[in-house]
């Protein structure tokens, strides 16, 4: 016992010294403080830092005179949409650039899908994924990795266009007066919360019931009760889906179902014709990712992806849009970000001057340091090329109403796109034959945990 006591006593004399050589001594304190000059500007700038933004004083002057929205090839966009307080930019972005398709092809003045319609189903359908989920991993014990994952997240209104193939698929569409926007559909925090607490509760019941032997018919009949008060939930704040409707298309009226409504309308491929390609330097190039249990249904696909240099993703954007075919795309819209103006460029604000120091990562020190990620979805729609062919700047309509930014879009010049796009979803023919080899190759797994693969929202 004395012999244990002294080798404990040792260890934490040694724990005490390593913690007093990683402190702040008062000796490194002293010199930390010496490096802050205390000049005249110096005092100058904390007297402005105190009262004000640091994104309003870092703001460089000499970038608002840059500002053109003049484009060589643009698709028509015919009204903005506004996702409002919600997480539904990958749900807006899909079905703007369907619309986009259907108003081209029928000649419509204004088009909009419901998107309340589609997010029904999404919530429905993503608590089936976390319940068949907790299922799936009954055996296993709470603190193991994938069972944290899924009480940690289970359920959210973000998403990626998988969502918006699977779910359109399995539903359909439905024009936005058929299914309108409620207070909750605009406004998702507390039907989140809400859900998110129930789910989690129905998630130790169902743990509950598999430790007391149960078998997989009765869990899955479980699991049916429980979906039945989420829907009931889901019925009460976004009202129930509609089933069969009349529409008006070019002065003919007819009675459609969801799913008959997008066959006749639009009737795409979403599974099969469209690839999503990301720039993520962090990994290697020309390779195939799968990202575990990154999907919203559950009998849907996870998403799956190629990992494509800056440049060659900018090659099939230009071919679509030349073809006058909006494309899904995803950035990190938050940096750099002149919201007024609705202009994304890496010399809005002059960060260096103002803190008299330099930020210097990259893009794939940003990724491994957790610094960028993909955080939204817009519906890429022009760009501006030079003489020799080369693009300067881009253009997406985006979802936060037609006040917001550049008459509801943003505007992005050629180096932001180069240092914060992340995700396109791009239609098959505008694709090289070598990345669609790459694509028939098996793909690298990545947990559902992975950083990068947040959902856009």
């Amino acid at each position: 016992m004395k012999k244990q006591m002294t080798l404990a006593c040792l260890m934490a004399m040694a724990l005490g010294a390593q913690a007093q050589q990683g402190g702040i001594s008062a000796d490194m304190l002293k010199q930390i403080q010496g490096t802050y000059k205390h000049t005249a500007a110096d005092k100058a700038i904390h007297n402005a830092m105190a009262g004000t933004s640091l994104g309003v004083l870092a703001r460089n002057q000499e970038s608002l005179a840059n500002f053109d929205a003049n484009f060589s090839d643009k698709v028509v966009s015919v009204g903005i949409t506004n996702q409002k307080q919600s997480g539904r930019c990958w749900l807006f972005t899909g079905l703007n650039v369907l619309r986009a398709q259907m108003i081209a092809k029928y000649g419509l003045k204004e088009m909009e899908f419901s998107q309340n319609y589609n997010f029904f189903y999404d919530q429905l359908e993503k608590s089936n994924l976390f319940l068949q989920g907790i299922i799936d991993t009954r055996e296993k014990p709470m603190d193991d990795k994938m069972v944290e994952w899924l009480f940690k997240n289970p359920i959210g209104d973000g998403g990626q266009f998988t969502g918006v193939s699977d779910l359109i698929l399995k539903y359909g569409l439905v024009p936005a007066s058929v299914m309108p926007e409620t207070y909750s559909s605009e406004h998702t925090d507390e039907l989140n919360r809400l859900l998110g607490l129930k789910l989690r509760e129905f998630g130790l019941q169902l743990r509950e019931t598999a430790a007391k032997g149960a078998d997989a018919k009765t869990l899955q009949q479980q699991k049916t009760d429980m979906l039945g008060t989420v829907y009931s939930m889901l019925a009460l704040a976004l009202g129930e889906p509609v089933k069969n409707f009349t529409y008006t298309v070019n002065g003919v009226t007819k009675e459609y179902t969801p799913l008959s409504f997008y066959q006749e309308f639009l009737g795409n491929d979403l599974d099969g014709n469209y690839v999503m390609v990301m720039n993520d330097p962090s990994r290697d190039y020309y390779q195939c990712y799968e990202i575990d249990y990154d999907r919203h249904v559950y009998d849907g696909k996870n998403w799956k992806y190629v990992n494509l240099p800056i440049e060659d993703i900018k090659q099939m954007a230009i071919a679509s849009i030349k073809d006058s075919t909006m494309l899904y795309f995803s950035c990190d819209v938050g940096k750099f970000m002149d919201r007024k103006r609705g202009v994304l460029d890496i010399n809005n604000f002059d960060y260096n001057s103002l803190m008299g120091t330099t930020f210097g990562m990259d893009k794939k020190q940003r990724i491994q340091t957790f610094a960028s990620g993909s955080s939204h979805a817009m519906t890429l729609m022009a760009v501006d090329l030079d003489k020799a062919g080369k693009p300067k700047k881009w253009m997406v309509e985006n979802s936060w109403g037609k006040d917001s930014g550049y008459q509801g879009h943003m505007i992005m010049t050629d180096e932001w796109f180069n240092e914060y796009m992340f995700r396109l979803v791009v239609e098959k023919k505008y694709v090289p034959s070598k990345v669609l080899d790459i694509l028939k190759k098996e793909p690298v797994r990545l947990p559902a945990w992975d950083p990068m693969f947040a959902d856009e929202e």
